[in-house]
């Protein structure tokens, strides 16, 4: 899954979240509850504008435990790093965005190619052949030159020689001569399913080859 997937996910999930909890508060705050003649749910407790969201009894429940502060502070250091490590996440890119395509002989002019539309195009080409079922590549920094990532997972019986030959001899090949790259390093991860077998067993699946590099 693809880090900018992930990012909407997770941004979805949070903004509903804080949208359901604003839309609580805005009906207590207002007293729509009333004034609507709508039941309010029933563990939410701010249903009235002059009640606190968190009553007296309830603030003072666990002040006294032992474990009370420990886990208060433990559960927001815990948030606080899971935030900062996905700030720096974040900040630490290892795709590019672009690349930049040689023009000789022509002075003045910069030329750059979208790395999705690029990834794009090799996974098209490589998934073309009937015995690949999922193929994802990715083109990532690299000391010296860019470098495309790429997994490939095949249908039982593939032929990774045959499909390592294909993306050599195909849309590597193509890439390099379309963006007249002297050289495009790829690291190329496959992965083989195994087939099922005939007496098929309850509660398990089939397992998987390991992947050939």
């Amino acid at each position: 899954m693809r880090r900018t997937v992930v990012n909407r996910v997770l941004l979805g999930a949070v903004g509903v979240v804080l949208l359901g909890v604003g839309v609580l508060v805005l009906a207590g705050g207002l007293d729509l509850y009333r004034r609507l003649g709508v039941q309010p749910p029933g563990w939410w407790p701010l249903t009235a504008p002059d009640q606190p969201v968190v009553s007296a009894r309830s603030r003072g429940r666990w002040v006294a435990s032992a474990w009370w502060w420990p886990t208060v502070i433990g559960g927001l250091a815990v948030l606080v790093a899971g935030m900062a490590w996905w700030l720096v996440a974040q900040l630490r890119r290892s795709g590019l965005s672009s690349i930049a395509v040689p023009t000789p002989g022509v002075s003045g002019l910069r030329l750059r190619v979208g790395a999705r539309a690029l990834e794009e195009a090799l996974e098209s080409g490589t998934a073309v052949l009937p015995e690949v079922e999922r193929a994802g590549v990715r083109l990532v920094r690299a000391p010296g030159h860019p470098r495309l990532r790429g997994a490939v997972r095949l249908k039982p019986g593939g032929d990774p020689a045959a499909l390592v030959e294909h993306f050599e001899d195909g849309p590597r090949a193509d890439a390099l001569g379309s963006l007249r790259l002297a050289e495009l390093p790829a690291e190329l991860r496959i992965r083989v399913l195994q087939a099922a077998s005939a007496e098929p067993r309850r509660g398990r699946r089939g397992r998987r080859q390991p992947r050939v590099e």
